[in-house]
């Protein structure tokens, strides 16, 4: 017996949560009932949406909806129903929903630490009960409408709160907050105030990182599963006009900027006050693919407006931008590669080269993770590139980086040694089918679907050596080493390509051994980094 929905349900058995850190004193939190629809991205590609209603009635709260995704999933969701007591305890819950055209029904009742299920699948009736947490959150697994019961709970939560939830019909797992983080949501409408909560889902097997935002009214704007690029986003809040904002800084200001074919938008932070020289030494930051936004945030660190933030006070001109197709940037994403997003960075550029109050002269790119790629290959491109900076970039040809971290999430597994090897052998052939173009056979087609990308390809197909060595600029590599994804070899790898490079001086590598992923320190942007780009722009 087992009810399961494929391949958003792997990455998406998550997102809900319980209220037992409350006090047993405290009204339970109550959001605004009414209606929203959700829309759901698999690697920026819409795959499906919902329609949910929140009530509040006499006995509690009901939340129904009804919705479809396509595939990879294939989920057709026909009806479903989730009633909470008024302290969030659940009461019973039916789902009524199409799986690849096979029907599924499931009727779940609860008691204060029992789960009764009722799944109905191929005209086959079967029986389970399991042991829950008193209040937890029922998540089944691609029923968005579900995280409504997310929201209120999460907003009696801070960081470090530990909770159960409990994934209908199959267990019960804890979450972890790792960090909250007020932030402002801006559009054409004005500022809606939200707060994003950085979760980590113990799975069994192995954890799910995700990150939860909610409104000032108790409801859920969006969450994402980045390492499956999964995004679902309510649907006034998907408009490209709309973007979430974590972080402003005092001298901030939206900009656009032409690129090929569509526009580029983009915050400009400048040095405060008026006085001194009139023309600054500026920086152009690059962003990576996940996330694509102009602040960059990795674990509720918004790393580029705090960089911004510290290099304008230091003197500098800022420009950071929404990757194309992401935020309020224009362009498409599906058929972009590295290249494209290599010209963008030239088309940042020569619009800030523009400016009376930049120095064209000192032009810098940084750029973090595949960011440093395009930033790289940039700078071979257009001659007003003064520098390049790398945060955290790679150094390793693309497919052997990929390869790589596979084989470092699989240490975190325990997995019998054939198993292991099956999973890596099955990533190499998806590599090599779409690096040529064949051998797709065997691959399910799901995984094609994912991998078969022009970006994809262009990442597996990147090599860094040929690259750097027609980089005729001052290359500066700043690594914090404690990023699990690209480890603080990949500097070294960098630094001994650039060292290769005839007439041009050595490069410059700044290590930060106790920078996470996010170049922080227990979540505050290490001072380190904006103090290296600082002191080397000087020497330029």
């Amino acid at each position: 017996m087992q009810f399961h929905c494929t391949a958003l349900a792997a990455a998406a058995v998550v997102l809900t949560m319980t209220a037992a850190a409350a006090s047993a004193q405290q009204a339970p939190p109550s959001p605004t009932p009414g209606d929203t629809t959700f829309n759901v991205f698999i690697r920026g590609t819409q795959v499906g949406r919902e329609q949910v209603t929140v009530s509040r009635t006499g006995s509690g709260w009901i939340i129904t909806s009804t919705g479809r995704m396509s595939a990879p999933t294939e989920f057709t969701l026909t009806r479903f129903e989730l009633k909470y007591a008024p302290d969030w305890q659940p009461m019973e819950m039916v789902l009524e929903a199409r799986v690849k055209n096979a029907p599924v029904i499931l009727k779940t009742s609860f008691t204060m630490t029992t789960a009764i299920n009722e799944i109905t699948q191929n005209n086959v009736t079967n029986s389970k009960e399991d042991q829950i947490s008193a209040r937890t959150v029922v998540l089944p697994n691609n029923v968005f409408a579900a995280y409504e019961g997310l929201a209120p709970r999460l907003s009696t939560l801070a960081a470090d709160a530990e909770f159960p939830i409990y994934v209908a019909p199959q267990t019960e797992i804890k979450v972890k907050v790792r960090s909250v983080t007020a932030q402002a949501l801006t559009g054409p409408e004005g500022s809606v105030p939200t707060r994003r909560y950085e979760l980590t889902f113990n799975n069994p097997g192995s954890p799910i990182d995700a990150a939860v935002v909610i409104d000032d009214k108790l409801r859920v704007v969006r969450f994402e599963i980045p390492s499956a690029g999964v995004l679902v986003v309510r649907e006034d809040a998907s408009s490209v006009a709309v973007r979430p904002e974590i972080a402003r800084n005092p001298t901030d200001a939206a900009v656009s900027m032409p690129a090929n074919g569509f526009a580029l938008a983009g915050t400009l932070t400048t040095p405060p006050g008026v006085a001194g020289r009139l023309r600054y030494p500026a920086v152009v930051l690059v962003g990576g693919t996940s996330p694509a936004d102009r602040d960059q945030v990795i674990g509720g660190v918004p790393v580029f407006a705090h960089l911004a933030r510290a290099l304008s006070d230091s003197g500098h001109v800022v420009l950071r931008y929404d990757r194309r197709g992401a935020g309020q940037s224009g362009g498409r994403t599906e058929s972009a590669t590295i290249s494209d997003y290599a010209d963008d960075v030239v088309s940042a550029v020569r619009w800030l080269a523009k400016r009376n109050d930049v120095d064209k002269k000192r032009i810098v790119v940084a750029g973090y993770g595949d960011g440093g790629t395009a930033a790289l290959i940039a700078a071979t491109r257009h001659k007003e590139i003064d520098g390049v900076v790398t945060l955290n970039a790679p150094g390793s040809r693309g497919a052997d980086l990929i390869l790589q971290q596979q084989q470092r999430v699989l240490d975190t597994l325990n997995l019998p040694p054939a198993e292991r090897q099956a999973r890596i052998d099955l990533q190499t052939k998806i590599q090599a089918a779409v690096i040529a173009g064949t051998g797709w056979e065997g691959i399910p087609p799901a995984m094609r679907k994912q991998a078969d990308t022009p970006w994809f390809k262009s990442l597996l197909t990147y090599d860094p050596a040929p690259v750097i060595a027609k980089v005729k600029k001052p290359i500066l590599i700043v690594h914090a080493d404690l990023d699990p994804l690209i480890p603080s070899g990949e500097a070294e790898k960098l630094a001994a390509l650039a060292q290769a490079r005839k007439k041009m001086a050595p490069p410059e590598v700044v290590h930060i051994p106790d920078a996470d992923q996010a170049l922080s320190v227990k979540g505050t942007l290490s001072p380190k980094v904006a103090t290296a780009i600082a002191e080397w722009i000087k020497k330029l």
